[in-house]
């Protein structure tokens, strides 16, 4: 037990270390590039982190996430060529705006969607993501299906998040506040309510608890922490698309929640860097790297049902 106790607490603190000095070392080492690719996986984990409220937490299987995300990553790119040279390039105004837009849609996905369950649940954020996906297709003002180009990244006072090294250590930050934030909520009432539902919602219902509005609740939070990723990578690669908002994208997401572990605090970020280093290392060997991937999902589902972070006896 107290090793299984060790082992909670070492590996984050592993984790947070080596998080700490990556960029240093990528950079002494002549591999600038993995600085850049260390921040997309952090932008990653944090949508996945997102999800995993949903999902492994809520017990809300969602397959439109990448509509939040791909809003987030749109309201960034608009308020920078919009209003290019003004207030819109500030991070502090495009990003918030980002979340806002994207908890705004939320909450009107979420109104209607939570009133069903199951795969019809599955089946209507679906069809919500895909018809932003093809909204945005069609407005050729925001570049259509070719997406729209940022001119440069948004500005931080103090500091130039143009300096790829920068920016990563701002995502950090970022990603770091929201496990924070996440990891607190899953300790208070709210999360212990929802997970709650997860199990049985309707011996929640009888208890007296408006499983609707809680429901409802994490579905907004999700969805304004996954603006908040498209925001930052909007930033990473300046540049948008519609394909941040296809079905695709949420099926991605989904399938870092399930290897990182569901409902795991650290589910997201063990579940992003699996997969994109196995897409880094795989891709390299063959085009199909996919089927590798698959094999690696079943031995997941088979023998770490909870997941990687499990494994490592980080699991909440």
């Amino acid at each position: 037990m107290v090793l299984r106790t060790a082992a909670r607490y070492l590996w984050p603190v592993a984790a947070l270390a080596l998080a700490l000095v990556f960029p240093k070392l990528a950079v002494a080492f002549g591999q600038d590039y993995y600085v850049s690719f260390g921040s997309r996986l952090l932008i990653m984990a944090l949508l996945a982190s997102s999800l995993n409220l949903l999902v492994g937490v809520g017990g809300m299987v969602s397959m439109g996430h990448a509509a939040f995300y791909g809003l987030g990553a749109y309201a960034t790119g608009i308020a920078s060529t919009q209003w290019a040279g003004t207030i819109g390039e500030h991070a502090l105004l495009a990003w918030p705006l980002a979340m806002l837009a994207s908890g705004a849609l939320a909450l009107g996905v979420g109104a209607i969607s939570l009133r069903t369950r199951g795969v019809y649940f599955i089946m209507i954020t679906l069809a919500f993501a895909q018809m932003l996906y093809y909204v945005f297709v069609s407005l050729k003002a925001f570049g259509g299906d070719d997406g729209m180009s940022l001119a440069r990244r948004s500005r931080l006072a103090g500091l130039d998040l143009g300096s790829d090294v920068t920016f990563y250590y701002v995502v950090l930050a970022l990603f770091a506040a929201v496990l924070l934030f996440l990891g607190r909520l899953g300790e208070s009432r709210f999360g212990v309510v929802l997970r709650g539902i997860k199990d049985n919602e309707t011996r929640m219902e009888s208890f007296g608890f408006a499983t609707y509005r809680f429901k409802l609740a994490a579905f907004v939070i999700a969805g304004t922490l996954a603006g908040l990723a498209g925001a930052l990578m909007a930033n990473q690669n300046s540049f948008v698309s519609p394909n941040m908002m296809h079905w695709e994208q949420s099926g991605v997401a989904l399938v870092m929640v399930v290897l990182g572990g569901l409902g795991s605090l650290w589910g997201g970020l063990a579940g992003a860097a699996a997969f994109l280093l196995l897409e880094e290392l795989l891709s390299g060997f063959t085009r199909h790297w996919q089927i590798a991937l698959g094999v690696i999902m079943l031995a997941v589902v088979f023998f770490a049902p909870r997941g990687l972070a499990g494994l490592l006896s980080v699991e909440r």
